[in-house]
């Protein structure tokens, strides 16, 4: 985990995480490529924390799940600090006590992660296999899109970074039904989820503004450097979003 030095905190916190799923890489290499390109440019207004790869092991082992076959994204509750609860997830424990021992209120947290192929083909048979309960397919969206909180879903700060990722990808359309991976669409690439009551990693706080990224890297029309600039351009524009929405009025 990785934090702007000279920590105030009287400025607000952003947290930027990557690799809860392992395997989508480009949340990862966004999150470090972000570290390198960008984050420096704004540690005189916010104080940063950015942790790129929440599960190594996933990482690792191209891997959804932690090695008891549990899926940390579906591991961010408080009782997860019980080992013996039936969600508890190392990955996702280790994070949140980090956090708190900061003592930091954060304004933003941007999770990055992909919808794959693999989705479908790999992890939800094996999903069907663990629990002995049928798993429908997702339709799997060719683009780029956004999972909002049901409770707080801050249309304007996810519209703000699907017109920034616009300008590097295209935007998954919805389907056939006005949905992406069987959610009703909010607006053009995004969806909502409850993402507390899920155990989402981007509930994890009281974070006015958060999302979850999702990059397609089986599309056609991307490359992997264009996965990654998706993730970067998804901070950066968040972050913008801040300092003109949050930072000029608080000035």
């Amino acid at each position: 985990m990785i934090t702007t030095p000279n920590w105030n905190k009287h400025k607000p916190t952003l947290l930027i995480t990557g690799g809860v799923h392992g395997y989508e890489t480009s949340g990862v290499q966004g999150a470090l490529a972000f570290l390198e390109q960008d984050a420096l440019n704004y540690k005189d207004e916010f104080n940063l924390i950015v942790a790129p790869c929440i599960s190594p092991w996933g990482y690792e082992t191209i891997n959804r799940w932690n090695p008891y076959t549990v899926d940390p994204n579906r591991s961010f509750y408080e009782e997860n600090n019980n080992k013996e609860a039936p969600y508890y997830a190392e990955e996702s424990s280790l994070l949140m006590q980090h956090l708190a021992s900061l003592e930091c209120k954060i304004m933003m947290h941007i999770d990055l992660h992909e919808t794959t192929d693999t989705d479908n083909s790999v992890f939800r048979s094996a999903l069907s296999a663990r629990d002995a309960i049928v798993q429908k397919t997702w339709n799997i969206p060719d683009g780029f899109y956004l999972v909002g909180d049901t409770n707080n879903p801050q249309d304007a700060f996810q519209q703000a970074i699907i017109n920034k990722v616009q300008q590097v990808t295209h935007i998954a359309p919805a389907d056939s039904e006005n949905r992406l991976i069987g959610e009703p669409i909010a607006q053009l690439g995004v969806i909502n989820y409850a993402t507390k009551s899920l155990g989402l990693c981007s509930g994890l706080s009281e974070a006015k503004y958060t999302t979850t990224t999702e990059v397609y890297p089986d599309s056609p029309f991307v490359t992997d450097d264009i996965c990654i600039q998706e993730q970067v351009k998804a901070i950066t524009a968040g972050i913008e979003y801040l300092l003109i929405h949050e930072l000029t009025i608080a000035h």
